[in-house]
């Protein structure tokens, strides 16, 4: 498998810790996002949304190109079941998703590079009004989070289950593969989480970068990592 992607991708990072979790071995082809790579001719022909990642399953330029992050990890769910990203039970697998939803629905979106540039182009906001920005929307996407995990925690201990590991039961899910990206991401962008309310999404995304998968596929370990 090829995966076209770039380090500071948050939608990127995302698929590069599902390709470690399942210990799936791919090529890293970089489309630099920062210098326009993804507006050529040569990569529109890949991706013709111009985004990233996407996932060249074949090595076939010309077949099984898959694009946008969550459709490819679930992809890559179904045809490598192990370790599972998703539960086994239909109510268990909404709620991941709907945890994995609230990063990559609510938050990512309005935040990605493409609004970023477009928030100091042509809007004209200045570098402290886009960090504001940008840091309001992920507090707002992280307090909702760490709402949900709340409630699933305490449903947990109604039925005398301990508390969560990660952000759902005691495996990395889809929704921390969601999670994790936008942490770092907001870091890079100064946000300071000891202002947040938010333990248990803290805890789970510690947990998470305590395994090699994550820390494998962190934005400096990346070959096109800016150092």
């Amino acid at each position: 498998m090829k995966l076209y992607n770039y380090f500071r991708s948050g939608t990127s990072f995302r698929v590069r810790i599902a390709l470690h979790l399942k210990g799936l071995d791919y090529e890293y082809l970089p489309v630099h996002l920062a210098r326009g790579e993804q507006h050529g001719a040569a990569y529109r022909a890949i991706s013709p949304d111009g985004l990233v990642p996407v996932l060249d399953v074949d090595g076939d330029p010309d077949h099984a190109l898959l694009s946008q992050s969550m459709a490819i990890i679930e992809y890559l769910d179904e045809t490598h079941p192990e370790p599972p990203l998703l539960p086994s039970d239909p109510l268990g697998r909404a709620r991941v998703r709907g945890l994995a939803q609230t990063i990559a629905c609510e938050v990512h979106p309005i935040n990605n590079l493409r609004i970023l540039k477009y928030l100091s182009g042509p809007l004209g906001l200045d570098e402290d009004q886009r960090a504001a920005w940008y840091n309001h929307w992920v507090k707002e996407g992280l307090l909702a989070y760490e709402r949900r995990l709340r409630d699933l925690q305490a449903e947990r201990a109604a039925r005398g289950l301990p508390p969560s590991v990660y952000s759902y039961g005691d495996t990395p899910t889809l929704a921390d593969c969601c999670l994790v990206p936008q942490v770092i991401n907001g870091r890079r962008f100064g946000l300071d989480y000891a202002t947040l309310d938010i333990p248990l999404t803290m805890a789970a995304h510690e947990a998470c970068m305590q395994l090699d998968a994550f820390q494998r596929a962190m934005p400096d370990r990346c070959p096109d990592a800016e150092r």
